[in-house]
C-alpha cells in the first residue's frame, strides 16, 4: 500500500501546536520547556519520515537524522520525571543525566557511521529500516532503557511524591508513556505488515504520549492560576 503522509502531518501539526501553546502560557518554566521540547521532537520525526517516504530510493542522510531525532526523546522524558518529583530525587537527576550523556554518545556514534539507518520500505502510514546489526543492539537497548526508566520513575513518583499536584503530573507521564509504548509494540509484534517497523510505529502511536502531555500542561496551568489568584493570595496571607 503506497505511503500516505497525512497522519503524519497531522500528529506534527498537533505536537508542534501543543508545544507552543504550552510555552506561550503560565507554569513551572523547566517543566514547560522540556515538555515543548519534546513536542517538537515528536513533531521533528513525522516531517522528517514524510521527507523519507517521499523519495526512499534518494533519502540521504534523512533516515539518519530521523533516529537523531528520537534519541533524544527517553533522556528528556527522564529529565521531565526528575524535574516533576517533590522532594528533589538525586537518584532521579543522576538517571536523566546519564541518559543525556548517553544520548550525546549515541547521537555523535549516528552522525558518523553513515550505515546506521537506511530506508528500506514506506507503506500505509509507517517506514521501515535497515540497519546494520549487531550495533543497532546497542542502540535498542539505549531507548529501551530510557523507556523503562520513564515508567518505573514516574509510576514510583506519581505514588510517592510529596505534592499531590505533581503526583498527578507524573501520571499523565506514566499513562502517556504506556499509552504508547505498549500498543506500539504489541502492533509491531503481531501485525505482520508492521513488523520491523517499531521506530515509525512507535512515533505514530506517541500522539498518544502528546496528549497526555497536553493535558498535564493543562493541569499545570491551573494549579499556577489557583496559586496567583487573589483569593489563594489572600488566603496565604
Amino acid at each position: 500500500m503506497e505511503y500516505s503522509p497525512i497522519l503524519a502531518l497531522t500528529t506534527a501539526l498537533f505536537e508542534v501546536g501543543v508545544a507552543v501553546w504550552a510555552l506561550r502560557g503560565p507554569g513551572d518554566r523547566s517543566i514547560v520547556r522540556t515538555t515543548a521540547a519534546i513536542l517538537f521532537l515528536l513533531a521533528g520525526y513525522q516531517v522528517v519520515e514524510v521527507a523519507v517516504c517521499a523519495n526512499v530510493g534518494a533519502s540521504g542522510v534523512l533516515p539518519r537524522l530521523a533516529f537523531l531525532d528520537v534519541t533524544w526523546l527517553p533522556p528528556l522524558g527522564l529529565v521531565l520525571v526528575a524535574q516533576l518529583h517533590r522532594p528533589r530525587s538525586r537518584v532521579f537527576h543522576v538517571a536523566s543525566r546519564t541518559m543525556l550523556a548517553a544520548a550525546l554518545g549515541i547521537a555523535a556514534w549516528i552522525a558518523l557511521d553513515r550505515s546506521f539507518a537506511t530506508a528500506s520500505v514506506c507503506s500505509a502510514v509507517y517506514a521501515r529500516y535497515t540497519h546494520v546489526m549487531p550495533w543497532f543492539v546497542v542502540y535498542s537497548g539505549f531507548y529501551w532503557i530510557g523507556l523503562f526508566g520513564m515508567v518505573v520513575f514516574s509510576g514510583y513518583g506519581a505514588k510517592t511524591s510529596a505534592d499531590p499536584h505533581r503526583r498527578r503530573l507524573l501520571a499523565q507521564v506514566l499513562c502517556g508513556t504506556l499509552g504508547f509504548v505498549v500498543p506500539a509494540a504489541v502492533t509491531s509484534w503481531f501485525i505482520p505488515t508492521a513488523s520491523g517497523a517499531l521506530p515509525s510505529v512507535m512515533c505514530h502511536f506517541a500522539l498518544i504520549l502528546a496528549v497526555f502531555l497536553a493535558r498535564m500542561i493543562a493541569l499545570e496551568r491551573r494549579q499556577t492560576g489557583r496559586a496567583e489568584s487573589p483569593t489563594a493570595a489572600h488566603e496565604a496571607a
